[in-house]
């Protein structure tokens, strides 16, 4: 079997992750890490790992087949750019940089080189999505009418460059790329046609610190998804609402349940009090109209996206994440932010 070198850009948090995980696969070597900080450096070598004393010497490497850069944001474009022209195939972690324009000049780069260039999406693999998607996909709520997507934290924006705008910094680009991505693989992106979308600043004014938004497609499906990092009761991950039951599901652990009608034409119901006053409208349903089912859970496996990258680099398959979807993708995030910004739903 054919062994793919690789060199990893940038060993913090996701550049570790990337040169853990190729150091388990058999059909990839890590070849080493380059990182601007010396003190990453020698965390690297201390684990055994080769290190570079520059990106110039990375690209120098005629060894090195595969580049995966997982640097600050706002370097991804530079680095990607520089890799293809030297020759190498690439990763990038995500958001693949900050505009369609940009992503635009390193697409055209690929094509000009005929190199691999592609985003690291790893969560289409997360087994609550995949669950989800699998509940969506097999009709066990009819029609789906309405999706709502959350991750929820409680300490702000992580004190790095996450925090900075300047390094493309803010949740929009950290979390919202992945819900967004998301949102746009489980339905057919091009059916996706309005955006309404606001930003916060609860704890960082220079750059947003969560989000919310509502996604309209086609069919009539509302999407909603929210991030936010100053929230202290978590609501569900997903909320998925269709006209002949309901699903949640609590977290990444696949805690939820699955509940459904089975008599809809038993609709009479016993008043019941609601506050200062009674309600028939809002009474709950009898046990003998409605069931609860348990979570069918949908276990991804991450590593078909390496095989992908394996396989397109062998054998010429195309690439899982393509280029296509990364620019609608980035096309989404600017219209977040254009709604936000105008206070006002944007045609998609």
């Amino acid at each position: 079997m054919q062994t793919i070198k690789v060199a990893v850009v940038g060993y913090g948090g996701m550049g570790g992750w990337h040169a853990d995980r190729i150091r388990e696969m058999e059909k990839f070597e890590l070849a080493g890490v380059w990182d601007i900080d010396p003190g990453q450096l020698e965390n690297a070598r201390e684990e055994g790992i080769n290190t570079y004393d520059s990106f110039e010497d990375v690209l120098a490497d005629e060894d090195v087949r595969l580049v995966v850069v997982a640097t600050w944001n706002d370097a991804h474009k530079p680095l990607c750019i520089g890799a293809m022209r030297a020759g190498k195939n690439v990763i990038s972690e995500k958001p693949v940089t900050l505009s369609v324009a940009d992503l635009d000049e390193m697409t055209a780069v690929a094509h000009e080189t005929g190199k691999l260039f592609t985003v690291h999406q790893n969560r289409r693999w997360d087994d609550d999505y995949l669950t989800m998607k699998n509940i969506v996909e097999k009709n066990t709520l009819g029609r789906v009418f309405r999706i709502e997507s959350r991750v929820q934290g409680s300490r702000g924006i992580p004190g790095d460059w996450r925090k900075e705008a300047g390094h493309g910094g803010g949740m929009v680009f950290d979390w919202g790329v992945h819900l967004l991505d998301q949102a746009l693989t489980l339905c057919d992106d091009s059916a996706l046609e309005s955006v309404w979308a606001k930003v916060t600043h609860i704890t960082n004014d220079e750059c947003d610190d969560g989000f919310y938004s509502e996604l309209k497609f086609k069919n009539g499906l509302s999407y909603m998804v929210e991030v936010t990092t100053n929230n202290f009761i978590t609501l569900p991950r997903w909320y998925i609402l269709g006209e002949n039951g309901t699903a949640v599901i609590e977290d990444w652990d696949l805690n939820g349940k699955i509940t459904v009608v089975h008599n809809w034409d038993k609709i009479d119901s016993v008043p019941v009090k609601a506050g200062t006053g009674i309600t028939k409208t809002m009474a709950p349903r009898t046990d003998e109209t409605i069931h609860d089912e348990p979570l069918e859970k949908i276990h991804g496996r991450w590593t078909q996206y390496y095989d992908n990258i394996y396989d397109v680099l062998t054998s010429g398959a195309e690439q899982i994440v393509t280029h296509r979807q990364m620019r609608r993708c980035l096309e989404l995030i600017e219209a977040v932010f254009a709604s936000a910004e105008r206070d006002e739903v944007v045609k998609f």
